[in-house]
C-alpha cells in the first residue's frame, strides 16, 4: 500500500539522496518513473528527479534509509504546485520511454478487454451446450470441438500464450466457468508437457465435459453449499458413473470417457471411484484431476472455504503432492508461477498489486494491476514485471488483510476465472 505522504516533510531537489522515500506531486504521465511513490535507489534516479524542475518533493521519514541532505529536514509548507517538466535530452529521453510504455497499457488494457468478451462468449457456449446436450448432442459437440479447436490452436500454434484472471464485471455465468478453467489450464499443462494435437483435443472435450454426470444429481448435493452427510457424498461420488453412462448415451470417445470416469482418481489411491493409483489412471485423466483439485480449492461452492490460488498451489506442492503426477504438478507451478493469476501480492517497493495475468514462459515476472489512491481505479497502472527489473514480488497477501479501500480497487475475485489470449500476436512485445 502507498499511503499519502504528510504534507509537512518537505524537501528540495538539492536535499534528495539515495535512501530517501519520495513522492512526485506531478500526474503518473508526465514523468518517467513507475510510481508516483518510492525510495531512490540509485544516482541515475537521483540525477532525473532533480531535473524535473520541481520545486519541492514531499518524503516519508518513516521509510527513508537516511535524512535528507543537508541539516534536519525542514518542516515547510504544502509545496505550490509543480512548474512544468524541463525536458534537457535525457529527460526528453525516459519520458518518451514512459509515453511507450503508456501506449502499451492501453493497449493491453484493449487486450484484456477483449479476452473478457472471448470468456462470456465461451461461457455462453457452455452454457448452450449445458442445456441442450442431451436434446441436441450432434449440435452441442461440434460446439465443443470448435471451442477446444480454438484452444489447441492458441496453445500449441503460438509462442506465448499469457493466462489472465478475469474480472467480476466480464459476465455472470460462474455456473460454467469451472469447465473452462479445467479446460484452460489443462491445455496449458499439455502444451507444456508435449502432449500431440490429437491428445490435446481429446484433453480439451474431456475437461470440459468432465462433471456431465451432475446433471443426474440433486444440485443441493451435486453444488454443496454446506458440509455433506457420509450417505450424500456417496451419492455425489457416483457423478463419475453416471457421466459415462450420459457420455456413452451421446457417442463420446473412449478416450474421453476415461477422463469422465477418473477425474477425481489420485495418484496415492485415495481417489474415486476406482481408487487407481499412479500409471492406472489414464495420463490425460491425471491432468484433470490435477486441475480440477486446484480449481476446486478455489473455486468451492462454500465461498468461505475458498482459498487463493498461491495458497492452494502451496497446500498441494507441500502437503499433498503424493496425490497428483509428480512431473504434472512441477508444471503446473512452473506455468502459474509462485505468484499465480488471482494473487495479491506486496511488492518490493511496498505497493500493494494484484497478478493479473502470466505468461507461462516467464512466471516469476507477472502483469500486475497496482493500487495507487493517486490514480483512479478504472486508470489503474498495470505493470510488466519483465519491464521492471528493480521490482520484484516480495510476498503474497490474502485478500482479508487488505484495508477496505485497497480490497475496493483491486477487487480479488471471490472466484478466480482463468481465459487465455486468442491471438498472441496482439500483445505488448517485451
Amino acid at each position: 500500500m502507498q499511503p499519502s505522504l504528510p504534507q509537512d516533510f518537505v524537501v528540495t531537489p538539492d536535499q534528495l539522496c539515495v535512501g530517501l522515500f519520495i513522492h512526485i506531486d506531478l500526474p503518473w504521465f508526465s514523468h518517467p518513473f513507475s510510481f508516483n511513490s518510492f525510495k531512490i535507489r540509485s544516482p541515475d534516479q537521483l540525477a532525473t528527479l532533480r531535473k524535473l524542475g520541481v520545486n519541492h518533493f514531499r518524503y516519508d521519514p518513516d521509510r527513508s534509509d537516511v535524512q535528507p541532505r543537508g541539516m534536519a529536514a525542514p518542516r515547510a509548507e504544502a509545496p505550490s504546485a509543480p512548474e512544468p517538466v524541463v525536458e534537457d535530452e535525457a529527460t526528453s529521453a525516459t519520458l518518451a520511454s514512459k509515453r511507450e510504455r503508456i501506449a502499451r497499457l492501453a493497449q493491453r488494457k484493449r487486450q484484456v478487454v477483449e479476452v473478457e468478451k472471448a470468456l462470456v462468449k465461451a461461457a455462453g457456449v457452455m452454457r448452450n451446450i449445458g442445456k441442450n446436450l442431451f436434446a441436441r448432442p450432434k449440435e452441442c459437440l461440434e460446439e465443443v470441438d470448435e471451442l477446444v479447436t480454438q484452444m489447441v490452436v492458441a496453445f500449441l500454434d503460438q509462442p506465448e500464450v499469457a493466462l489472465h484472471v478475469i474480472g467480476e464485471h466480464a459476465g455472470t455465468e460462474e455456473t460454467y466457468y469451472h469447465g473452462l478453467n479445467t479446460s484452460i489450464l489443462s491445455m496449458m499443462l499439455a502444451k507444456e508437457l508435449g502432449f500431440p494435437r490429437p491428445h490435446c483435443q481429446l484433453l480439451g472435450v474431456g475437461a470440459l465435459l468432465h462433471d456431465i454426470g451432475l446433471a443426474d444429481i440433486p444440485d443441493r448435493i451435486a453444488r454443496p453449499r454446506q458440509e455433506l452427510t457420509v450417505p450424500e457424498r456417496n451419492l455425489r461420488q457416483l457423478h463419475c458413473e453416471y457421466g459415462v453412462r450420459l457420455g456413452k448415451q451421446i457417442g463420446l470417445s473412449e478416450p474421453v470417457l476415461r477422463i469422465i470416469a477418473q477425474h477425481h482418481e489420485l495418484a496415492d489411491g485415495s481417489g474415486y471411484p476406482g481408487k487407481l493409483k499412479g500409471d492406472q489412471i489414464d495420463p490425460l485423466a491425471r491432468i484433470v484431476s490435477l486441475v480440477n483439485y486446484y480449481d476446486n480449492l478455489c473455486n468451492p461452492a462454500d465461498l468461505a472455504k475458498a482459498m487463493t490460488p498461491h495458497e492452494a498451489l502451496s497446500l498441494m506442492f507441500a502437503q499433498r503432492r503424493a496425490k497428483f503426477d509428480v512431473k504434472a504438478l512441477q508444471v503446473m507451478i512452473r506455468c502459474l508461477g509462485v505468484y499465480p493469476p488471482g494473487t495479491v501480492v506486496k511488492l518490493s517497493n511496498d505497493a500493494v498489486a494484484l497478478v493479473s495475468s502470466v505468461n507461462p514462459a516467464k512466471p516469476l515476472r507477472p502483469w500486475v494491476t497496482v493500487f495507487d489512491p493517486d490514480i483512479p481505479k478504472d486508470e489503474a497502472i498495470m505493470l510488466d514485471l519483465e519491464q521492471e527489473p528493480d521490482i520484484n514480488i516480495a510476498k503474497a497477501l490474502r485478500p482479508i488483510q487488505l484495508p477496505p479501500e485497497v480490497y475496493e480497487y483491486l477487487s480479488p475475485r471471490k472466484r478466480v476465472t482463468y481465459y487465455f489470449d486468442a491471438d498472441s500476436r496482439k500483445a505488448p512485445q517485451s
